[in-house]
């Protein structure tokens, strides 16, 4: 069998859903302020994130989060936002060294304080609990299916660094997905009008699966999880484990992803 890598963990094999643009999705200004600023938070959500930010054709992700970071620290503005645009950089493919040289060359122009306060922050974002070349060989050493090549198609949607190798692309499709320690996917949904979903069959490490509305479930070797059509959840690595799964996709009509926020650093860092 030849290998191909796919578009995404949930492919659709119809020719014209290969064709469709999977759009980049914000809730957060509803879900923050959606009762006291409906229409700020709607600017933000549907303008912003979901116009703004998915005019790819104009410009790439990459070039929009090296424009956002620069234009905050410009602001001297180093605070959660500043975070999670840096941590979006990241996901979106500046390396460390991209972003030393870019906050070098933005400090003659934005000032030299504010260049100290942002490499603070992007130190932090960019080498706290790296993990080793020695780690992952001994992750995948432990597991009967390989990890892959990085999964760069949609690191925009991960935090943090996660891997793809497809098993099988005929007849059902099946992904073995690793995510490094720390790393986990965006709140999303799959979507059918029939059929349609995932199942996850842990098969290395530790990680977490939850559901919107419900406490997260640790996941280790073994266990399997069924997500059917319509439910918002997320899945990854337990911050100090690196985590392996195999993603099977459903057989649906009208199958289609949707990326929603981010996880936030404060509800995945009370797990343990």
């Amino acid at each position: 069998m030849v290998y191909q890598k796919p578009e995404n963990i949930t492919q659709v094999r119809n020719e014209q859903k290969m064709e469709d643009k999977i759009m980049v999705k914000q809730t957060a200004g509803r879900d923050q302020l959606g009762d006291f600023a409906p229409k700020f938070a709607q600017l933000n959500d549907d303008v912003l994130f979901g116009e703004v930010w998915n005019r790819e054709e104009k410009l790439s992700l990459r070039d929009r989060s090296l424009v956002t970071v620069v234009s905050l620290m410009a602001q001297g503005l180093v605070d959660s936002s500043f975070q999670y645009h840096l941590m979006s950089a990241k996901n979106n493919g500046i390396t460390k060294e991209e972003i030393a040289e870019i906050l070098t060359h933005a400090a003659f122009y934005a000032g030299w304080p504010k260049a100290w306060a942002a490499f603070k922050m992007a130190k932090d974002v960019w080498t706290k609990g790296s993990p080793t070349e020695d780690e992952r060989e001994t992750h995948e050493r432990n597991m009967l299916f390989p990890i892959g090549e990085p999964n760069s198609g949609f690191a925009q949607y991960f935090i943090g660094q996660s891997y793809l190798a497809p098993l099988s692309t005929e007849q059902v499709g099946i992904f073995n997905v690793t995510f490094e320690p720390g790393c986990r996917n965006n709140w999303h949904i799959h979507h059918a009008t029939s059929g349609g979903g995932q199942i996850l069959i842990c098969v290395g490490g530790r990680g977490y699966y939850q559901e919107w509305g419900k406490e997260a479930q640790e996941l280790n070797p073994g266990d399997v999880i069924n997500i059917p059509a319509g439910v918002k959840h997320w899945h990854g690595a337990a911050p100090d484990s690196w985590f392996s799964h195999l993603a099977v996709e459903v057989s649906g009509t009208e199958v289609s992803n949707e990326w929603l926020e981010a996880v936030d650093d404060t509800s995945y860092g009370s797990l343990k």
